[in-house]
This record gives structure tokens, sequence and C-alpha cells, in this order.
């Protein structure tokens, strides 16, 4: 027979705790087990006033970010409604079921004021990473280093020439948070520095790219520093999407986290955007780093003339040899005054006898355009000869097998974290997400292998 639901009368009370309807294999318990805010308190003690009435406790908005970052769950509105309804969350955070969940514009209120200026989202990323040190799951022997785009909010068609005045919407009195800090950060731009093709009017320090076969759009690069033990992020920073800047943000990064973890690696694993001879040249030169990286190097040709490999170079004689064996050389004629011939790109130029290319036999097969050959010839060109011996190795071969693991982290971060377009604006709000995101990859992680290692009655723990 059917059964048929009845409406009964309340009960008058209820025998319910809410630590019974977690489940043991639940992520955020593990996550919990791993977490620690102790010292979170002293971070923030200079933050808060000491008078007046009890705020909301940091550590509880601290810890429904935590969810928001681990489950995609990033608009504060609905964070707030989500802890609200979930039991697991109001466990994570420390609220009974009667406890109130804290207003959305709370977290705008602390996240643009006093968490940014306390640096405190760096500060959990720092923790969590010596809680996996604290692990065993760093080994501090290989790095792994990359960037990728995320979009930002900014509409790719509300935007204006870069190479002509911008209008700002608003008052110019009081310009939005985002156009702040461009204005703010325009007093430090070298007059070298290019400007970008497209300006957004709502995020200007974003940049106007486009990645092949996609359309232009406005966007931050997010840049990680990984362990390749155990793919445990060490350092994140973001960055507006174009390689110099990226390049850049790897140095910053690896004497940080030098700085403040006391790790230096033998091997750094990168792409071919890293492979610029500056770059490799302050690895091998100044940190004593190997550069699994492959060079950045487009001396040859495809037109069936002699590249560069070609050419011998001698080193004592400072001087190149062609095929035919002649010299090429940087100092044919002596001034007066002394010279360094470098160029402004950062080589010196090699070039033949005219008179011993005119007679040559291979100057079709050498240089059939110009009267002489010349070659560039970087003045970092050894440290881009290591980087160039260490690719034949099979350790090289390794390298490039474990650079994947920043590529997962970033697929991850798109697809399950949910991280493909910020919500925040200006290079700040790209920040503290990025980092925040980091944080939340970290300690899912840390807390599966945690599990792995010491489960609790033979479970799993699903990251």
């Amino acid at each position: 027979m059917m059964g048929q639901q009845k409406s009964v009368q309340d009960q008058l009370f209820y025998s319910f705790h809410l630590e019974n309807h977690i489940p043991q294999t639940h992520l955020l318990r593990a996550i919990d087990r791993v977490l620690d805010l102790g010292d979170l308190h002293l971070q923030l003690a200079d933050h808060y006033s000491h008078m007046g009435r009890p705020s909301v406790p940091p550590e509880l908005m601290i810890r429904m970010l935590i969810i928001g970052y681990c489950y995609g769950i990033r608009p504060e509105r609905r964070l707030c409604e989500e802890v609200h309804l979930n039991l697991a969350y109001r466990w994570f955070c420390r609220l009974g079921l009667e406890d109130p969940v804290p207003e959305h514009s709370t977290f705008s209120r602390n996240r643009h004021g006093r968490f940014r200026e306390s640096g405190v989202f760096r500060w959990l990323f720092d923790e969590v990473v010596r809680r996996c040190m604290a692990a065993g799951l760093v080994q501090g022997e290989g790095f792994a280093v990359d960037a990728s785009l995320i979009a930002a909010d900014a509409n790719s068609q509300q935007g204006a020439p870069g190479d002509e005045p911008v209008e700002w919407k608003g008052s110019s009195a009081s310009p939005s948070r985002a156009v702040r800090e461009y204005l703010e950060a325009l007093d430090g731009t070298t007059p070298d520095e290019t400007m970008p093709k497209r300006i957004s009017l709502t995020d200007p320090q974003s940049r106007w790219i486009a990645m092949r076969g996609n359309p232009a759009i406005f966007a931050y690069s997010t840049n990680y520093l990984i362990d390749t033990a155990q793919g445990i992020l060490l350092d994140v920073e973001a960055t507006p999407a174009y390689r110099t800047a990226e390049v850049a943000s790897t140095r910053r990064m690896i004497e940080r986290v030098e700085e403040r973890f006391a790790l230096s690696p033998r091997r750094l694993i990168g792409d071919t955007a890293y492979g610029a001879a500056s770059m490799l040249a302050w690895l091998v030169e100044e940190k004593g780093i190997e550069p699994h990286v492959p060079v950045w190097d487009k001396s040859g040709r495809d037109d069936g003339t002699f590249s560069r490999k070609d050419f011998v170079w001698d080193a004592q004689a400072n001087e190149y040899r062609c095929p035919a064996g002649h010299a090429l050389r940087s100092d044919w004629r002596s001034f007066r005054n002394p010279r360094s011939r470098i160029t402004q790109e950062d080589t010196i130029i090699y070039r033949s006898s005219q008179s011993n290319c005119k007679t040559c036999s291979s100057k079709a097969q050498c240089c059939p355009n110009t009267p002489m050959r010349k070659i560039a010839r970087s003045i970092h060109e050894n440290a881009r000869d290591v980087a160039r011996q260490i690719a034949t190795t099979q350790e090289y071969e390794r390298s490039c097998r474990e650079r994947k693991k920043v590529e997962m982290l970033f697929a991850h971060l798109k697809r399950i974290l949910r991280l493909d377009r910020l919500r925040l604006r200006g290079l700040s709000g790209a920040s503290d997400e990025f980092t925040l995101a980091a944080t939340a990859q970290n300690l899912r992680r840390l807390a599966k292998l945690v599990v792995q290692r010491a489960p609790i009655q033979g479970a799993s723990v699903p990251i």
C-alpha cells in the first residue's frame, strides 16, 4: 500500500548536534584539520578599534572566503546565502543553527579596507605554504613557473585608444578605486614602456590582449611558482597581461620565496617565454639556478642560407668563423675613445670583411642581399649556452614533463574553482582574488595528502 505523508505537530524540543551531520569524508573536515588561524587576530590588531561594539569576527569572514574560493562561490551575496543554508558550511565557520550570517556588504568593506591594507590574504597564503612545508610536501629542489590569462571585469566594447587622452567615467573628483590605482601607477611608469593599444574605462590596469583563435579581451595574468614535488604553490602574483611583466614577476617570486621560506631551487622549469637572455643570465650568474628553459632564439633561417649555428665561435679571439673560414669581428676599426659596442638590445654586432665576402664562393648561401654578413651576439650568450647544454640532457626531458603540473593547476583554477573571470577590479583586486584562489588550491591539496597519509576510518577526501 502506498504510504501518505501526514502533517504532524512540530516538536517542542529537538536534540540536534551539527557535528553529527557532517560526513567524515567531507572536504571541509580535512581542510579544518590543516587550517590554523590562531594568529589572525595579531595580524589584524592594528586595523581594528579598541572601542565600540564588537565587529564581525575576522576569522568567520576568512573561513567564509575560503569556502567561496574552494567551491567556486565568489559573489558575496550568494556566499552568504549558501553559508546560511548549508550545514557543512555552518560547521566550518563555527556557526550554530541560530547564529546569524554576516551581511554581504561586510565582505566588501573589509576586503577593500582592513584586509587589503593589512595584507592578510598574503599572510594566509604564506601560512598555508608553511603548513605544506611542515607536512613534507615541499622539497625545494625544482621549481616551475608559468602564467595564465584571466579575463578582467571589463567590457571589451568599452575602451579607448591607448595613445589618446581618456575621459574617465564618473566624477573627476572621485574616480573609481580601479581608476585611482591606475592613475597612481602612471607616476612610476618609465618612458620606454609602451602604451597598450586600448585602455578599459572601468579597469584601466587590465591589458588588451588577443590569444590565438580568440577575440581580444581585457585581462590580467596570474603567475604561479610551484614546487614540482607535489605541485604546491609557493608564490603567486598578479600582473597585467603582457610578457615582460610576467617574466619580471618570476624574479620577484623567486626572491620572495627565498626570503620568506629560505628555499632556493637547483633548477627552474619554464617555457620559451622565460628564455630571454637577460632572464637566463640572472638565473645562471646571479642565482646559481639551472635554467630548464628553452632559449628564446630567432637566429634560425628558413630560406636556405647559413644560420648562426653554422658559424664557429672563438672565445679567445673574440670572433666568429664562417663556413669558408673567414673572421667576423666587432672591432675591425679602433677608435680614439673606446666604445662598448653594446646595442640597446644588449647585443654586440660581429661583421665580416666586405672584401672577403665579395670574393667568397659561398656568398649566395651566406649573405646574398647584403655586402657582408652580420651576427648579433648577446652579452649574455654564455648563459644561453648553458641553457642549450641543459636542453640536451635527460633531466631536461623530465623537467618538460613536470611543467604540466603548473598547467594542471591553471585548468583546476578555471574549471573547478571557476575563476575564469575576475569580480574585483584593479591590480590589487586581481591580486586578492589570485592569492585567495591559490590558497584554496594549496589547502585542497594539503588536505587530500594529509588524509591519505592518516585516513579517517579508511575514507578518502574528494579534492
